[in-house]
This record gives C-alpha cells, structure tokens and sequence, in this order.
C-alpha cells in the first residue's frame, strides 16, 4: 500500500513540480517531494488511514484527519490542493464506498420535514462558536473585496452594497429574504435604503439574535424575521433576496424554489440569488455533505438559470465571485485558529478538526477546483427598466 502511495504522490509531483512536502508514514519513513523546505508535512498515521483514503477518498481522508489518524503540520492547504490533481481525481473508489454516499444522499434529502433538522445540524451550534470568527455582522457568506487589503468587516458590508444596488433598492420597498441567517442583509437594507425587510430563517439560533437585535435597535417597524419554512411564506415583495441558501434546497426541489420566488416576487420586480455552484456537473463533496451540510446540494448554473427561465423569472446579470469566497474563508480560518482554544471549550477535537478542514478545504475548493460562487440577479417577467450598463453598480 505504501508504494502505490508513493508512486502516485510521484506522478502528482510531476504533474504540480512547484508543491514541495513531505510525507511521513507510520513506520517512521519519510520521504520529500519537490526542492527546497517543505511547505507541509503530511503524516499516515495508521496504515489504515491510508487504506480509507483509497478506499473512500476525500470523505475518507476526512473522517481519518477528524479521528486524528492523519495529521498535517505547516501549510494546511497544500496537501488538500492534491485532491484535485487528475492522477487523484481519477482513483477508482470502492462500490462500497459509492454504496455509502447513496445510502447519505437517501437519508438526508431535503423534504419539507427534514429541512428543520439539516438546517439545525449546521447553523444551531451555538451563536457564541460563530461569533468566534464570523464578522461583527454575523454574516455567514462570501464577502466582497475591493482590494486584497480589505478587512472581512469591510468586505462583508461591500458585499450587502453590492447586492443592494443589483436591486435597485430604494426607499419603501417591501424586500423579502430567504434565509436571512443573523439578519446582516436586512438590516443593512433598511439603515442603508429605508426599505421595509421580512427574512425567514429555519435556524432557533439566528431566529433568537435578529429578534433581539431589532428590539436592541429599535427596528420593530422596518425589519420582521419569521421562523419559518419558506415553502409556507405567502405575500408579494418589491425585491427578493436569497443568500447563502440556496446550497440546502436540494437537487429534487429546485423547481419549488423558483415556484416561490415567482409566487412571492412581484411582476417587474428584482431579485438576486447568492449561492454556491458549479460550471459543470461533477461528483459531490462526500465529506462536506455529510458532515457539514446534510442534506444541501451543489448545482450547476444551467440548472439554475433553466429552471428560472421556465418560471419567467429572467436573469439580467450573473457574477462569479469565486476568488472573493476563499479569500472569505482564507479570512474566517485565521480568525479560527486565533480562537480555537475557545472553540476546544464548546466541543472537543474532533469538531475542531472537522471544521479546520472544512474551512480550508472549502478554500482550496474554489481556488483550484470547480466549486463557484454566483450572484444572478433577475426580474420576474421581462422588465425594460433595467440598467442598459452595469456602471450603476460601481459608481459612488
């Protein structure tokens, strides 16, 4: 086993000349690639670690790092960028371990019953973890950087900006917001535009902080939060906004999505959708659906903008906003580690492992893979009205 470890990580040294790391297996050898000090070292513990990353690749490379079985010292992110070189890309896995992922896949399918309970596996951890190293807005999406220089505060409230002006907001609109997380969107709308906000959120943790803040802040008349399902919120809104949510609909109700952002949004009316995606189809993140996001789901651009197109809900601007997501998380991983003796207080290593590697693998992920960050802004039905330019959005 050792030497097809070693023969393939040659082959990826071949392929990537410029990586330089060591591994270390557990008998004591060791051996180098690349020239110069290493970046990383990347230690086997077991061989069984070794075994499962064949066997079940990332996912199994994951569950051995949270069990301790593998560990990395140096530059975490190096070795993770190996994933996505083509001689570890096309590793034949075992029918058991694709017998696995479909079992996962069944079992947390994002039904209206289920969806309370994905939902609260991620985001009901405990505001006091998230506070840790989120920004002062408690947003849990990209940001967005005008400059490599800009701090996460600065870039998260540049991000609201922009999606503002993607909006034509203005004051009186009635916005709603599907899954508002900790409220950041909505209450930048209404300090910053005097529009009238309504988010919903499946989360009791956020639900408790944004009822708390507007009291706090005297909101009461401009920002309402629901505890809610969207699939069981009615009305008509102005504008519609969905952030960082649209990961958890699920493959499957894709088209109920839309049949709600038709039904809630008015004719002529704007709308902006946030979410992760991808260019074209390719196998889901085992690990991450497992162990961070049950239940959530991946698509691809075209399976977005198809369904949206059948529901005349016609898009005017889509960004990618790939390298502004793992400049987010390269920020949101140093913000943890400052932290993570306070993180280790609220859960024990495994958790503090499993979320080290989410937060840099994620990085990785839309630095060097086929994971993308989207912002498709649209009107329901053709509206002419609609900026010619895109120079609305960056002028003072």
């Amino acid at each position: 086993m050792k030497e097809v470890v070693q023969s393939l990580l040659a082959q990826m040294h071949r392929n990537n000349p410029d990586l330089c790391f060591e591994i270390h297996f557990w008998d004591g050898e060791k051996n180098k690639y690349g020239d110069g000090e290493p970046k990383t070292v990347l230690k086997f513990n077991t061989e069984k670690s070794v075994k499962r990353v064949f066997s079940d690749g990332y996912l199994g490379f994951g569950e051995e790092y949270m069990n301790g079985n593998i560990d990395i010292e140096g530059d975490f992110q190096e070795p993770l960028k190996i994933a996505f070189d083509p001689a570890f890309e096309n590793l034949k896995l075992s029918l058991l371990h694709k017998l696995k992922v479909l079992k996962n896949d069944v079992a947390t399918r994002d039904t209206l019953r289920r969806t309370p309970e994905n939902i609260q596996y991620h985001y009901d951890l405990g505001n006091d973890f998230y506070k840790l190293w989120l920004d002062k807005s408690m947003t849990y999406s990209c940001a967005y950087f005008k400059n490599e220089t800009d701090t996460l505060e600065e870039a998260q409230q540049q991000k609201y900006e922009h999606i503002c002006r993607k909006l034509l907001l203005k004051a009186g609109d009635t916005l709603i917001d599907v899954g508002c997380g900790w409220g950041g969107m909505m209450f930048y709308a209404v300090k910053h535009y005097g529009v009238k906000a309504t988010g919903c959120t499946l989360s009791k943790q956020q639900y408790a902080y944004i009822l708390e803040k507007i009291k706090q802040e005297n909101l009461q008349d401009s920002v309402t939060v629901l505890l809610k399902d969207y699939r069981t919120i009615t009305g008509q809104y102005d504008k519609f906004v969905s952030i960082g949510m649209f990961e958890h609909v699920g493959k499957k109700f894709i088209p109920t999505f839309f049949d709600h952002v038709q039904n809630l949004l008015k004719p002529k009316g704007i709308g902006l959708l946030h979410t992760i995606g991808k260019d074209t189809a390719s196998s889901p993140d085992e690990w991450t659906m497992k162990y961070i996001f049950p239940g959530g789901y991946i698509p691809v651009i075209d399976e977005i903008l198809n369904a949206m197109g059948r529901r005349k809900l016609n898009f005017v601007d889509v960004e990618n906003l790939r390298l502004h997501y793992s400049m987010t998380l390269d920020e949101w991983s140093r913000r943890y580690e400052t932290h993570v003796d306070d993180v280790r207080k609220l859960f024990d290593e495994r958790f503090v492992r499993m979320w080290r590697l989410f937060l840099n693998g994620s990085s990785v992920g839309f630095r060097f893979g086929n994971t993308r960050l989207f912002q498709i802004a649209f009107t329901h039905g053709l509206n002419n009205e609609y900026p010619l330019t895109r120079e609305f959005i960056y002028g003072e």
